[in-house]
C-alpha cells in the first residue's frame, strides 16, 4: 500500500450512509470509519473497531467537574442540551428539557455548555474535537457507548480495500490469511 494515496474526508453522522452509497465513484468513499447505528448494512462490510465512552460536557466552573466521574443520579436536575447532529439519541437521564431552541450542531451545544447553560452528553472523541478552556468534560458510568466500525460496500471491495482491511485487522504483508 505504500504506492496508494489515502484521503481522508471528514463525515457528518447524518450524511454517512449516504456518502458509502454515493453513485458517483469520483465522490463515492472506498471504506469510512463510522458511527452506529449506520442505515441499511446488508450491503456493507462492518468490522467493529471500539465503542467509545461517553462524556458528561459542563462549564469547567461546574460542581460536577469537581469528581472524576459522574453517575446518572449526579445528573439530577440538571439542563441537557441535546443538538440536531446528536449520535447518542435518547438517554433517559433524569434531566430537565432546556427553555431554547434545540442548538444545530455539538460545536454550538458544547460552546453553551461552556456558557453553564446546561450540559451535553457525547462521545469523548467529539468532547475533544470541540475542547475549550471553558468546557471540561468527566466520564458518564453505564452511559450508552457509541459504536465504532470500519464500513466499505460489499460491491465495491478491490484488492486495495482488502489489504486496508488487513492491516486495520492487524495483519502485514508476511501474515497468513
Amino acid at each position: 500500500m505504500p504506492r496508494v494515496a489515502i484521503e481522508l474526508v471528514p463525515l457528518s453522522f447524518a450524511d454517512q450512509r449516504e456518502r458509502l452509497d454515493e453513485a458517483d465513484p469520483s465522490g463515492r468513499l472506498d471504506a469510512a470509519i463510522v458511527r452506529l447505528p449506520l442505515q441499511r448494512t446488508e450491503d456493507l462490510h462492518v468490522i467493529p473497531l471500539y465503542e467509545e465512552v461517553p462524556v458528561v460536557v459542563a462549564s469547567a466552573d461546574s460542581h460536577l467537574m469537581a469528581v472524576d466521574e459522574l453517575t446518572a443520579d449526579d445528573l439530577a436536575g440538571e439542563v441537557l442540551i441535546t443538538p440536531a447532529d446528536d449520535v447518542l439519541g435518547p438517554l433517559g437521564l433524569p434531566t430537565a428539557e432546556p427553555r431554547f431552541p434545540q442548538l444545530a450542531t455539538t460545536g454550538e451545544a458544547v460552546a453553551t455548555a461552556a456558557s453553564g447553560a446546561g450540559i451535553l452528553v457525547v462521545p469523548m472523541s467529539l468532547a475533544r474535537l470541540h475542547q475549550r478552556k471553558d468546557a471540561g468534560y468527566r466520564p458518564l458510568l453505564a452511559g450508552p457507548v457509541s459504536p465504532v466500525v470500519l464500513a466499505w460496500r460489499r460491491d465495491a471491495t478491490t484488492p486495495d480495500v482488502e489489504t486496508f482491511v488487513g492491516i486495520v485487522r492487524g495483519r502485514s504483508t508476511n501474515s497468513s490469511r
